[in-house]
């Protein structure tokens, strides 16, 4: 497991990043700029597609391309950050912009550049769609040659986690450093709209009647995170809004929630969610709690909590928990039968009984930081960033069945299509 934030330096590095994002975050938070056109897009994808998953490894900026059920093997790998010479080049000639870029270094990256958060494919499966941290930008890829068709910039200086519509046409993505989430035409790159959010956008869901969720969760780099000064975090929203015109039909501060349940004590940070498949239900992760809540739609309250083990070998300081993630990832069969949970400080992956909300057993996993489904339904599949590799649990026994080695940090893991013959870029 990479070394916890425990440092002097690096925790004056992070507060004086977290200084300076108060203090420009207006001058950063203006309209993004229009995509940048930089190839021509590449040859149409073969007739056939065929099932992968991306598996993005965050710190040595490449896509891992892996088989969707059975082993998981590897198919391919794709370099997401092929101008990264002339990015650089840019940042170090804006002094706000290398400030930025060091303090996502020093803070959220852990010592390390960011340089890919999440991943899509496009529809045909001709290209890759790429959130990239560190580079505060959006780009898509194209698959057969690995050269980059268009680049986002987004509002700010850093991009975070995307969502792609039901139909595949259009990508949502965080820009948390400007409160906003632009919403892109996955094959062009053009801005079709854009919102704002509470404090540092992160996670986003559409849902099947039309709306899309964000869920902002402050500021998770500094070091105050004793529980009564959890105010400072900032403001913690979930804002949901019309996914055709970008307006705000609902505002959820789940501090309210948390609070009538009577768990005051409780971060009101939520990160990763899901949706039951009748989208009655949401069951989500809070910084610093080892476990989940429920929430229900339509009644709009939190119903039940469970508390999940903690490892006897995590270390009680808050601040020695990544990004204030005391576990970080969760998924749901497709029946809506079991939950898996990532517990990421507590180096376990473990599926829990919805109904009855048991747990199955603890599997050893080394910092498990994002959770997903396996194209068969049948697994839950765990990225391990402390380990480098990607691991499947067996729904109905809880059990591992499979695992393999992909690149350095692996974070979000997300199911895509791709040529059907599809091994990796071209050579030359």
């Amino acid at each position: 497991m990479p070394s916890p934030r425990t440092s002097g330096t690096r925790r004056l590095l992070g507060a004086l990043a977290a200084s300076l994002a108060l203090v420009t975050a207006s001058a950063g938070a203006g309209s993004a700029s229009a995509p940048e056109p930089v190839s021509a897009a590449g040859p149409a994808a073969s007739a056939g597609l065929r099932e992968v998953m991306f598996v993005g490894n965050n710190w040595d900026g490449t896509a891992d391309v892996i088989a969707s059920r059975g082993d998981f093997h590897r198919i391919g790998r794709l370099n997401v950050i092929p101008d990264k010479e002339q990015r650089l080049r840019e940042i170090r000639l804006n002094p706000i912009r290398l400030a930025y870029f060091l303090g996502v270094r020093s803070g959220p990256g852990e010592g390390h550049d960011q340089f890919v958060d999440d991943m899509y494919a496009t529809p045909d499966g001709s290209s890759m769609v790429v959130s990239r941290p560190s580079f505060a930008d959006v780009v898509s890829l194209d698959l057969r040659t690995g050269r980059v068709n268009w680049r986002f910039p987004v509002a700010g200086y850093r991009s975070d986690h995307m969502a792609v519509s039901p139909d595949g046409s259009t990508v949502a993505v965080s820009a948390s450093t400007a409160n906003t989430v632009h919403v892109l035409d996955i094959a062009t790159g053009r801005e079709l709209g854009s919102f704002k959010t509470g404090d540092k956008p992160h996670e986003n869901v559409f849902t099947s009647d039309g709306l899309l969720w964000n869920m902002s969760i402050g500021e998770v780099t500094t070091a105050l995170d004793a529980p009564w000064l959890d105010w400072s975090k900032g403001d913690r929203k979930i804002t949901v809004v019309d996914a055709r015109t970008f307006r705000t039909v609902r505002v959820i501060d789940m501090r309210d929630r948390l609070d009538a349940f009577g768990r005051g004590d409780l971060s009101d940070a939520v990160r990763p969610l899901v949706f039951t498949p009748d989208e009655k239900k949401v069951y989500f992760q809070v910084s610093f709690l080892n476990g989940f809540l429920e929430y229900d739609v339509d009644s709009d309250r939190v119903t039940r909590l469970k508390n999940l083990p903690g490892n006897p070998a995590t270390d009680p300081d808050r601040t020695t928990w990544v990004n204030d993630s005391r576990h970080h990832g969760l998924s749901i069969s497709p029946d809506g039968a079991k939950l898996c949970v990532a517990g990421t400080m507590d180096d376990y992956v473990t599926v829990v009984d919805r109904e009855t909300l048991a747990q199955g057993p603890l599997v050893p996993a080394s910092k498990p930081y994002w959770a997903t489904v396996s194209g068969d339904g049948r697994s839950c599949v765990v990225s391990e960033s402390g380990t480098d590799r990607v691991t499947a649990v067996d729904f109905a026994t809880g059990q591992r069945v499979a695992s393999v080695d992909v690149g350095d940090h692996p974070q979000r893991v997300r199911l895509a299509r791709v040529p059907a013959d599809w091994t990796g870029p071209a050579a030359g």
